[in-house]
């Protein structure tokens, strides 16, 4: 312990450290040198912080005859500047206790420049707190930021906050720190409707953005976002949760984080989601918003039914909601495309978005948001990637009857081989049973690996055997919302498609043809339903939203469909 204060210098060292330079001087002076003197620890403390803070603003002390040829023996005796450099480096997290080492440390730990860097490098802080008030913003930024709604035009230091008097620290230690948890990908739990939230900082704001498909059945039109509620410092070590929802600006919200990957927002001013001419006012903008038409565009009076139904549902909440963490799918060089998020059409519900993911031998599309028949949180499709397809060519495609044969015999050849699966490994445990022999039980793990072998090879081989692409061209019969699909494709695996009545009623799996056409872009034809859709990529970054491991993304597509069920 006496050689780390030494070397921090904290505690006795500072003691240690004035005798040992006083020793120094001794040994290089004259023999008639004054004998070592200690001064009263109050005096000593008081001149050491007199010390120090001279230090902090700049001015290092010059330094004695003794110490000009000597290197510096602790912390203390760097230039501030450095230490200024050191600390800044540390993660954010450890500046307290670094705090608590030593007045001096302290004392350094409250440059602003420290902070603003930790701010930087772990949140992506670049704004300058001193210079707000001259910089430009788009007009998302002051849609998304601006304190007063009603205000149209002035410089930006106009519609934020006075920033004058704030320090990074604050920034650092009372908004970004304090909600870092609710930073990511979220699922909110609205019934069967579902949705994806992305949190993120977004200046000096944390903002949550509530994305949204594009107008249907515009599948390849970037997504649409709006803004749900957002945090930000309106004083110093005071953060403020406002609730965005609504068309008369900001106000009073609340969050709770409930537990991990979770937490809930709440609006404390529901008044302000009102509009004066009532409810028909706020389906109309509701409409236009959701759907970008109007009431008397739509003819189809199922369809009518939904988009009512869905308006009646989720304006319930007001904004009121609980979210639950997800997780974008990891990635592996084997698999057929990269993973990721897909937004698709779906009939009359409209376009929905749709989690893409790889598993062996097995490829799941995930529902993130859904309908009243199949909900969001339910495996919507799923490819058999160790069965792929050999389509007809173009004039024999155009039959349906056709399709359906090459479909229907390869389901048959699943069924076989999943009886015989289920045979073989019947067999086993009996034998295990039998020997009472613990060596047996490894066998589990080797076929998983085996089937995503077989897998990795069907795909290769399914590659190979097929031209780079084919033409491709719809059935006659088969239903689209988007006439305006690819006309060649890359390959074809059998899978399987999820439908159900209303209320997620006798939910069966239907067997259907996965289409691959380019790296952003998939089909799927529901053969029971004639029903064809197309899937796009979203191309939008999200923040936070990478799964820790592989157990963990798995982890979290079995609560999410659990509580779908």
């Amino acid at each position: 312990m006496a050689v780390c204060a030494r070397l921090c210098g904290v505690g006795p060292a500072r003691g240690c450290r004035r005798r040992g330079a006083a020793r120094e001087q001794r040994r290089g002076g004259d023999g008639d040198s004054e004998p070592d003197t200690d001064t009263e620890p109050e005096e000593a403390a008081g001149a050491a912080e007199d010390e120090e803070t001279e230090r902090i603003e700049g001015s290092r002390p010059s330094p004695g005859p003794a110490e000009a040829g000597r290197p510096p023996l602790s912390l203390l005796e760097l230039p501030p500047e450095l230490l200024v450099q050191i600390f800044g480096s540390l993660p954010g997290t450890d500046l307290p206790s670094l705090a608590r080492v030593c007045t001096t440390f302290r004392r350094i730990l409250r440059t602003d420049t420290i902070w603003r860097r930790r701010c930087r490098e772990e949140y992506g802080v670049c704004e300058n707190l001193r210079k707000l008030e001259i910089t430009g913003v788009s007009c998302r930024d002051v849609y998304a930021k601006r304190i007063n709604p009603r205000v149209k035009s002035g410089r930006f230091m106009k519609i934020l906050p006075d920033y004058e008097h704030m320090e990074y620290r604050d920034v650092y230690t009372c908004l970004l720190h304090r909600y870092r948890h609710i930073l990511g990908l979220w699922q909110p739990d609205i019934g069967p409707y579902g949705g994806l939230l992305n949190v993120v900082v977004d200046g000096l704001f944390i903002i949550g953005w509530m994305y949204l498909p594009p107008h249907d059945p515009h599948v390849d039109d970037p997504m649409r976002f709006k803004p749900l509620f957002r945090i930000h410092l309106m004083e110093r070590k005071c953060a403020t949760v406002e609730c965005m929802y609504g068309h008369k600006g900001p106000h009073n919200g609340h969050i709770q984080i409930v537990k991990k990957d979770e937490f809930s927002t709440k609006c404390n001013q529901t008044d302000h989601h009102r509009m004066s001419g009532g409810r028909q006012e706020e389906f109309r903008t509701w409409l236009r918003e959701e759907w970008g038409r109007t009431l008397e565009d739509i003819f189809h009076e199922h369809m009518q039914e939904l988009i009512l139904m869905k308006f009646i549902y989720t304006s319930q909440y007001d904004n009121c909601l609980t979210y639950r963490r997800i997780y974008l799918p990891p990635s592996s060089p084997d698999d057929l495309i990269k993973p990721g998020l897909f937004k698709g059409t779906y009939g009359s519900h409209g376009l929905e978005i749709v989690m893409l993911s790889f598993h062996g031998r097995k490829a799941k599309g995930t529902k993130i948001t859904g309908d009243p028949n199949i909900p969001a949180g339910q495996q919507t499709v799923e490819i058999d990637l160790a069965h792929p397809l050999r389509l007809p060519d173009i004039e024999n495609l155009r039959d349906f009857s056709e399709l359906s044969r090459i479909v229907l015999e390869v389901q048959e050849q699943v069924r076989r081989e999943e009886q015989e699966e289920e045979q073989r490994q019947e067999g086993e445990d009996r034998s295990q049973q039998a020997a009472s022999q613990p060596a047996a039980q490894p066998l589990g793990g080797g076929e998983g690996a085996e089937g995503e072998e077989t897998a990795a090879g069907a795909q290769g081989a399914a590659q190979d055997q097929a031209p780079a692409s084919q033409p491709f061209v719809l059935p006659m019969g088969v239903i689209s919302r988007n006439e305006d699909y690819p006309r060649t494709c890359r390959v074809c695996f059998y899978g399987t498609g999820l439908i159900a009545g209303h209320g997620f009623t006798s939910p069966e799996r239907t067997p259907g043809v996965f289409v691959l056409f380019d790296d952003d872009r998939f089909g799927f034809i529901w053969l029971e339903l004639k029903s064809f859709s197309l899937y796009s990529r979203i191309k939008v970054s999200f923040q936070n939203a990478e799964a820790p491991s592989r157990e963990a993304f798995d982890e979290m597509l079995k609560n999410i469909q659990s509580l779908a069920t």
